[in-house]
């Protein structure tokens, strides 16, 4: 969420940062949050008159009593009532003028950094690196859903009648080739310092505002009416969810955790090619990573992650490549976003497996996640996270680039994880 002071000291630089979202115009937006808090301060001060008049007379009618002047006080007690119904009123004036502004902001998206470029979708992203050769693959090659079916290790039909589309049964191999990827991109993470934790698979509302998905995602969620509670999209959101309404030390930043889960998202609206198989599921593993940061340090860390994405998609021999994405293809949350897409080599597409982003303040003004320097006023830490990585595309993406005439072959830093070299 956007802070109201960086909203009036920087008025013009903020609607100019959010045209960057797709030409977004948030200038009326962004007047009326001024005014509004203009009214709320307003408010505030007539308030907080009446309710220092209202002390001054609790004085003055103590001392009248003490004086044996029983009728001037008992006139001033009227006064008194008055203040109270006045003070009152003003509350709840107050009360619904900061629930405005708050609604109003959540309808904001962050203001992309300044180093983000114009653009209008993904047409528009810019090419960051890319590594790896694509590769050449031998006749009669097949796209990773024909190869689950050849070497049983995957099987859609069973999550349609069990489920329904996008909830595949994962078998055998398979299943021991996803187990494999996750335990070796939690040791990964383990090793750069990450701290792992299990998480809960639901939120409540409250963790799903910190982080950004509501108001603004969810249609994309799984939600249950009986309890207000939502199945997660993302670890990102009970992971940095942990630190709501805290004061960290600055001496204990960084502060970085993961953990694996399986992610659930509705996916609403997906349709076609791009969703068969693997592409777009509705529940999915992925491994994530989190950081909370000092301020100054939040752009130094985003590149530190993320080469820890890519440096797991040298070690599985993926050819890769880095995208800045542009204002208009970036999440509602992000000020700055790198997605990491693998090439797919029997589909001939690039298939996004990672987002890495820095969030600034956006979510720890939500969040109330603050960090304290000695003596210093307490100051609003900078968040960022990123899929190390997500399996579904990496899987789909190992299965059809390493597919040879007698098998897929495992990459060697995954043996020692699943126990095989190949599936045949």
């Amino acid at each position: 969420m956007l802070q109201l002071p960086y909203l009036r000291e920087h008025k013009e630089d903020a609607i100019a940062g959010l045209k960057k979202r797709n030409n977004l115009n948030a200038t009326e937006t962004v007047e009326s949050l001024i005014a509004m808090d203009d009214e709320r301060k307003r408010l505030q001060s007539e308030l907080d008159t009446r309710l220092a008049r209202a002390n001054q007379i609790a004085r003055e009618i103590g001392e009248m009593f003490k004086s044996g002047k029983a009728a001037e006080a008992n006139a001033l007690k009227e006064e008194t009532a008055a203040i109270k119904e006045e003070s009152k009123e003003l509350e709840s004036k107050l009360a619904e003028t900061e629930n405005s502004i708050r609604d109003m902001l959540y309808t904001l998206p962050n203001v992309p950094c300044y180093m983000i470029p114009f653009g209008t979708g993904p047409d528009e992203n810019v090419v960051a690196e890319e590594h790896g050769t694509i590769p050449k693959l031998h006749s009669g090659a097949m796209p990773h859903w024909d190869l689950a079916k050849k070497y049983d290790i995957i099987d859609f039909e069973l999550g349609v009648k069990v489920t329904g589309a996008g909830f595949p049964f994962y078998k055998g191999k398979g299943a021991r080739l996803q187990r494999a990827l996750i335990n070796f991109f939690l040791e990964r993470a383990t090793t750069a310092g990450y701290t792992e934790y299990q998480a809960p698979l639901m939120v409540n509302e409250a963790s799903g505002i910190g982080t950004g998905q509501l108001p603004d995602k969810e249609g994309q969620m799984y939600y249950m009416p009986a309890d207000d509670y939502y199945m997660i999209p993302t670890a990102e959101v009970p992971i940095t969810n942990i630190f709501r309404d805290t004061i960290q030390k600055a001496e204990d930043l960084p502060i970085k955790a993961c953990g694996y889960t399986p992610c659930f998202r509705r996916e609403a609206g997906s349709y076609g090619k791009d969703v068969r198989g693997l592409n777009r599921l509705h529940q999915f593993d992925k491994v994530e990573i989190v950081q909370i940061v000092h301020p100054d340090v939040s752009y130094d860390v985003l590149e530190e992650m993320r080469n820890h994405v890519t440096s797991l998609l040298k070690e599985l021999e993926l050819p890769y490549r880095v995208l800045q994405l542009c204002g208009g293809d970036m999440g509602f949350a992000s000020a700055y976003t790198y997605d990491m897409e693998v090439f797919s080599a029997a589909q001939e597409k690039w298939l996004e497996v990672s987002s890495t982003s820095n969030f600034e303040t956006f979510q720890s003004n939500r969040l109330k996640l603050r960090f304290k320097d000695g003596d210093s006023k307490p100051r609003l830490a900078h968040t960022l996270n990123g899929s190390a990585l997500a399996l579904p595309r990496i899987l789909a993406s190992l299965l059809e680039n390493h597919q040879t005439p007698e098998g897929i072959r495992i990459p060697k830093v995954l043996v020692p994880y699943c126990g095989f070299e190949m599936i045949d």
